[in-house]
This record gives structure tokens, C-alpha cells and sequence, in this order.
């Protein structure tokens, strides 16, 4: 259990917490219910405090309630830097760049797809590659990568047309950042990257078939194309691959070695930050804009897999199964946002935007299931638009190993009513439900903060992982 004396934490509201040290640049402002804020472990405190003495920060330091220690800064952190005088730190966006979350419809019932659920996941696992280093379907060379980062899903969907058109306008940013540059893009990262459109990937990437379990507000579920309980929606979770990976690991090696130029004192190495518009800086939001349109990309060819897989197993057409689009966002990111007419350099690193009206995903592991949310207005005023982006772990992947072999998880989880089609028994057993949060303790912090509001919850009934 925390210890809340220990780390100066004062209440300020039901769930919001403040640690207020003078020694520190900004305030920590932390979203959670008070069992959350006693669940987090100590390191997510250490690390909030090292990201509040980063140089150039504008406002405070964000703390969402699924937060747990990462890569330098807490996964779950949410923080602005002025676009002039700010910095860009790479630890503080993570190693998989735009990992995020994509939400499809359908208007089959749970009962319409059970017949057919075993051979849909089959097909799923067949079709969509899963773990470490797989390739996708789509064979492109390198200047078709180059144009496909750059351009993002627009040109993606008009090249090869894998996609609809109307997908566009349901994707953060029209799924694609403008500022991409091939050119800043490391030769390993372009190996690494160009087979691996179209696939999952390991850890806790996944692709579900859901059932509509519960709807909180009718009418804005009904808009967004959720209509009924048991209704059967689908899920997608993954990011920008090796490609994004490397290119963090590129540019964090970069700004290590360059901090003694510009003069920078970071708390932690893996804070390592560059000003925003140093030559460095620049090149870095360059090929992280690359790696951000390649997820963007990466999701699109793997809703198009997924149309295709149901079409062939029920033979009907995707259009006439209503497979739309909900909304595809990111939560690993930073991007250039106005706020209170003040262009920033936003970082969120396992934290989602959640604009007003916006549709939201919180994604829940593969036993608990998972939440459509809205952005609200507080928000905006509260944490630079953003809200939480999942569950959050409660314990390392190694732990969780230990306390449970993959091959029962599995077993158990059919029994549950939930098949599970997975690369490795241990990739199951590291993402055991235990291993996470509560999720309604994580949207109850979300929406008590007057972030984002609850609109359905999704429970699994089926799951490839890698």
C-alpha cells in the first residue's frame, strides 16, 4: 500500500490528488479513486516527481488512475510543453508509438454469432499475425512505406483500397500527422517496419470479439452505432510495431548523448529531452509522426482483415453486418495541440485524448472487458483534453507467470465463455485478468473527475493475442 504521508499527497476532490512540493517545478495532479491511488506502486510517484523537474513544462504534471511505472515516465502520464520554449522527451511518449485502440460495430447478436465464434477466431489468427517479428499480408518496398508514413491511412485507403472512405473522419487526427518525414527514419527501424503492417504483435496487443454487455446512455450509443445488450462489437489494440520501437530506441540513444550540449539536467536518463525546436527536437517529431501514421496504417489493414475474415465465415457483406467504424485514438503520442489559444506540445503516454464529444476506448484485459467512453468538457480544463487508456497493471508479466500457467488460463477462460486463440502459453498467463486493475475502478475515477463519461461496456467472448 502506498503511503500517501510518504509522497506529500493532499485530496482536492472525490478523486483527484495533488502532491504540492516545493521542490518540484509543477504540482502532480493525480485522477483516482482512493483504492486506485494505495494500489499504484511507489516507482509511479518517483517517476511523476522526475517528470514534474523536466525543463520548459507548462502547467502540471497529469496522473491517470491506471497508471504504473514505465519507461522513464509513469504509463498513464499526461503532460504540455510550449511549443516554443518547451522540450520533447521520447521516454515520456514510449517505445510503442501510437499504441492504441480501434472500436468496430456489427449488427449481429451474440446469439447469431456463437455457431460460428470458433471459426471466426481461427480465421482471425490465421489471417492476422500474432508475437515478436511476424510479418503482414501487405508485401510493400520501400518507397511505399515512405509514402504510407508520410500520408498516413488517407493515401493507404486510396492506393490500395483497404478501407472505407467514411473511416477517415473516425480516426484521431483523419489518421495522420502531418509532419512526417521518412528521412528521419533510421535504416534499422525501415527493416524492422516494412513487413510488419497488418499485424498485432506480443505483450498486451490484442484483437476481440466483444458482446455488448451494459449501455449507460442510449442515445449517444445509439449515435455511435451501439444499439442493444449482446450486440457484437470488435476491438483492436496495437501500435506502430518494431518500426515505432526503433525509432525510440534511435532517438533516445541521440538525446542521451546530446543533453551535456544543450545544457539539460534531467532527473532520470530516460527523461532524456531535446527543445522542441532544435534540429534534434524536430527530427525526432518527424519520425515519431512517421511511426505514428504507420500504427494508424497498421490498424486499418487490420480492420480490413477483419471485414474480409467476416464476410468469408458468414457470408454476408461487411457493409451489410454495419461494420463500421466507432473510432480508432492513440495513447502514446505527442502532438501539437491549442489550448486555451496556446499552442503546446501535448504528451500522453498511456493516457487517451478525450476532446468533448470525442468517443473514447478504455481497453480491459482479456477476462474483464472493456468501456466505450465521451470526452467531456472538464477535461479541457482538468488534464489538456485527455483521460485514462486502459486497465493498467497491478504486477510485473514475470509475476504473473508465475502465479499461473498460460494452457489453464486458457481452459479456464473457455469455461468462461471466452475463446482464446494465442502464439505462446506464456503471452496468456502475463496478461491474466489478475495482473490488471479493476477497470469499472478505473472509468469511475474517469468519469467522477468529470474527464470522460461511461456510454457501453464490452465483455470478451473472443481473443487473439500474441
Amino acid at each position: 500500500m502506498v503511503d500517501i504521508k510518504e509522497f506529500s499527497l493532499k485530496k482536492i476532490g472525490e478523486v483527484e490528488w495533488v502532491i504540492d512540493d516545493k521542490n518540484l517545478k509543477r504540482k502532480i495532479k493525480i485522477f483516482a479513486t482512493e483504492k486506485l491511488l494505495k494500489e499504484m506502486d511507489d516507482e509511479v510517484f518517483i517517476q511523476a516527481r522526475n517528470v514534474a523537474t523536466l525543463p520548459g513544462l507548462f502547467g502540471d504534471v497529469y496522473v491517470m488512475p491506471d497508471a504504473h511505472s514505465g519507461y522513464g515516465a509513469p504509463i498513464g502520464t499526461v503532460f504540455a510543453m510550449d511549443e516554443k520554449e518547451g522540450f520533447v522527451s521520447p521516454g515520456a511518449v514510449g517505445y510503442d508509438i501510437n499504441c492504441g485502440m480501434r472500436l468496430i460495430t456489427t449488427n449481429l447478436t451474440k446469439k447469431e454469432i456463437l455457431p460460428f465464434l470458433e471459426k471466426l477466431v481461427n480465421k482471425l489468427f490465421e489471417k492476422i499475425p500474432v508475437g515478436v517479428g511476424k510479418s503482414g499480408f501487405l508485401k510493400i518496398n520501400k518507397n511505399e512505406l515512405k509514402n504510407l508514413v508520410e500520408n498516413g491511412v488517407p493515401y493507404f485507403i486510396e492506393k490500395f483500397g483497404l478501407g472505407w472512405k467514411e473511416d477517415i473522419k473516425k480516426i484521431e487526427e483523419e489518421g495522420v500527422l502531418k509532419n512526417a518525414d521518412f528521412s528521419k527514419v533510421s535504416k534499422e527501424a525501415i527493416e524492422r517496419g516494412i513487413s510488419q503492417l497488418a499485424t498485432l504483435g506480443s505483450g498486451n496487443h490484442y484483437l476481440e470479439i466483444q458482446k455488448v454487455e451494459e449501455i449507460f446512455d442510449k442515445d449517444i450509443a445509439k449515435s455511435l452505432g451501439i444499439f442493444a445488450k449482446d450486440q457484437i462489437t470488435v476491438m483492436i489494440h496495437c501500435g506502430s510495431r518494431g518500426f515505432g520501437h526503433q525509432i525510440c530506441s534511435d532517438y533516445l540513444r541521440l538525446f542521451e548523448k546530446n543533453l551535456a550540449r544543450f545544457k539539460i539536467k534531467v532527473a532520470d536518463r530516460q527523461l532524456a529531452c531535446a527543445p522542441i525546436n532544435s534540429s534534434l527536437g524536430k527530427d525526432y517529431l518527424s519520425a515519431m509522426s512517421a511511426a505514428v501514421n504507420f500504427a494508424f496504417v497498421n490498424r486499418q489493414a487490420i480492420n480490413y482483415q477483419v471485414r474480409k475474415v467476416f464476410e468469408e465465415v458468414l457470408g454476408k457483406d461487411a457493409k451489410s453486418l454495419s461494420m463500421n467504424l466507432v473510432y480508432d485514438v492513440a495513447h502514446n503520442v505527442a502532438k501539437f495541440e491549442t489550448h486555451n489559444q496556446k499552442k503546446l506540445l501535448i504528451h500522453r503516454k498511456g493516457a487517451t485524448r478525450s476532446f468533448p464529444g470525442q468517443p473514447v476506448i478504455i481497453g480491459g484485459s482479456m477476462e474483464t472487458g472493456s468501456f466505450l467512453l465521451l470526452g467531456e468538457k472538464e477535461a479541457m480544463k482538468k488534464s489538456f483534453g485527455s483521460t485514462a487508456h486502459g486497465s493498467g497493471r497491478t504486477m510485473s508479466r514475470a509475476k504473473a507467470k508465475k502465479l499461473i500457467h498460460g494452457e489453464k488460463l486458457l481452459k479456464q477462460l473457455k469455461e468462461k465463455g471466452i475463446y482464446v486463440k494465442a502464439a505462446s502459453f506464456s503471452g496468456v498467463a502475463e496478461e491474466a485478468g489478475f495482473a490488471y486493475k479493476n477497470i469499472e475502478e478505473v472509468v469511475k475515477s474517469v468519469a467522477l473527475a468529470g474527464l470522460s463519461k461511461p456510454i457501453a461496456y464490452f465483455k470478451p467472448i473472443g481473443n487473439i493475442k500474441g
